[in-house]
């Protein structure tokens, strides 16, 4: 796998959650590597925040185990990112305040890591304004920023983008890149948009229709920056679209 630590990270084996009689996932299992970028792609109800959830230790998983760099996932131990699919910056803080939140948590104050990371996301001038008075893609780029201002082990995202406009995701994607290359953090994000995921992802974990099961886990052999237009991202495109048809015909 081109690029890809073989150090594990992440370790998902035979995990299933069940609500009641309602099963959500199945035996899922799938390993991530150090500084990989995993993306996981599939219908909706799926699973798929679910399972970010058990990796993140916000849910227990009814069967199977997560490890976290061989512990299981606890959010009090473990130094875990999680940028949430809806808007989660606090309306009474302003961007530094935001940004500074995480670090708060963790007992930590460093003023010099909040403005590092604000510069890193390209929200510097921007750090005394509130969430309303910032675009869209400014209060993603705020949150991802909370994220990575305690230096986390693993960075989970759940939809990031998904309710951006076409233009700004685009933006965003290009620029969520770029920071991945300059700090390589363990990623996982799950999406519905599989031109984001074939953008970002050195693997795409497909899962089925609930109860979600790993369809396929698919390499994205493709060199960076990626053109979207190219003929071989559109062959990925066609294929993951066309397993995830197999699901729910008509997408």
């Amino acid at each position: 796998m081109t690029g890809v630590n073989s150090s594990v990270i992440v370790d998902v084996n035979k995990v299933s959650k069940s609500y009641g009689n309602l099963e959500v996932l199945i035996d899922v299992t799938f390993k991530v590597s150090k500084t990989e970028f995993f993306v996981i792609v599939g219908p909706s109800g799926c699973g798929k925040t679910t399972l970010l959830k058990i990796i993140a230790g916000l849910e227990t998983p009814s069967s199977g185990s997560v490890l976290i760099n061989g512990n299981p996932p606890n959010p009090r131990f473990l130094n875990i990112g999680y940028v949430f699919q809806e808007d989660s910056l606090f309306p009474w803080r302003t961007v530094s305040g935001n940004v500074r939140f995480g670090l708060e948590v963790k007992g930590l104050t460093s003023e010099d890591k909040v403005k590092e990371v604000i510069d890193l996301v390209g929200l510097t001038g921007f750090e005394h304004y509130y969430p309303y008075q910032i675009s869209g893609g400014m209060r993603k780029r705020a949150a991802i920023a909370r994220a990575l201002a305690v230096d986390p082990l693993l960075l989970l995202m759940d939809e990031p983008f998904g309710d951006l406009d076409a233009q700004t995701r685009w933006i965003m994607h290009k620029e969520l890149w770029a920071i991945h290359e300059r700090l390589r953090k363990t990623t996982l994000l799950v999406t519905h948009n599989v031109e984001e995921a074939i953008y970002l992802a050195d693997r795409v974990a497909v899962l089925t229709k609930r109860p979600g099961i790993v369809k396929k886990i698919i390499p994205i052999e493709l060199e960076r920056p990626r053109n979207k237009l190219s003929r071989q991202f559109i062959e990925y495109r066609e294929l993951i679209i066309e397993l995830l048809r197999e699901e729910v015909p008509g997408i």
